[in-house]
């Protein structure tokens, strides 16, 4: 997250009737239209991922598609506009996520556990979108960087409810709300920085060390600050 960010379309024009229907090399057949979609923007993340968004052409990503660079723009007005579906739509899962395994349970310390996993889990189970969502938010619009500014904030703002219920509820120790959870957040995001889906601990492995740790610091106590 960014918290010192909290300020912080460009729309290629192009005629429907200027782009032959028969873009399409494979087979000559012209997949459904929300298939294709959903096609180029997999593509895009595995690209994005592999090689940056800066790096990654319009031209690498029709060629991964199967398609001609022309018939990208069916589907997207550019390549940035691309990126920002990517991360908005990422956000949008993660807050659905979230809030669905929150509606489960109870009690603010079994909610936090649960957030906590949740946040784990959503960031190693979709590594290369999360990924991308952390290191490549310069390649936006400022338009659309401050759209996905506005979706992380109201994300942020479960965590600190939660940390600020607990503390009222005598269950967390008082601290400040708000740099508590950039900092659970930050530490919980970072998995999809590292994590090896063949490495030697599992996805829940991992999630169970972050719970732990967590909501173990949120009961110790505030430390005196000097």
């Amino acid at each position: 997250m960014e918290p010192n960010d909290r300020s912080v379309k460009l729309f290629l024009i192009i005629a429907p009737h200027s782009l032959p229907p028969d873009h399409f090399r494979s087979t000559g057949a012209i997949p459904h239209m929300a298939d294709m979609k959903a096609t180029i923007k997999a593509v895009s993340i595995d690209l994005f991922f592999k090689k940056g968004y800066f790096a990654t052409s319009i031209s690498d990503i029709a060629k991964g598609s199967g398609i001609q660079k022309a018939s990208i723009y069916y589907h997207y007005a550019s390549k940035e506009d691309l990126l920002y579906h990517i991360l908005t739509s990422t956000m949008d899962d993660l807050t659905m996520y979230l809030n669905r395994r929150l509606a489960a349970v109870a009690n603010v310390e079994p909610r936090m556990r649960s957030a906590v996993r949740g946040h784990v889990r959503f960031h190693l189970e979709r590594q290369k979108e999360n990924f991308i969502a952390n290191s490549e938010l310069r390649g936006l619009t400022r338009e659309h960087y401050r759209s996905i500014v506005q979706q992380r904030d109201e994300y942020e703002r479960i965590f600190q409810d939660l940390i600020r219920q607990g503390a009222e509820e005598k269950v967390f120790a008082d601290g400040d709300v708000k740099i508590l959870s950039y900092a659970i957040l930050t530490l919980c995001t970072a998995g999809a920085t590292w994590f090896n889906s063949d490495g030697r601990l599992t996805v829940g492995e991992i999630a169970d060390i972050y719970e732990t740790f967590i909501i173990s610091g949120l009961k110790q106590g505030k430390l005196d600050v000097q």
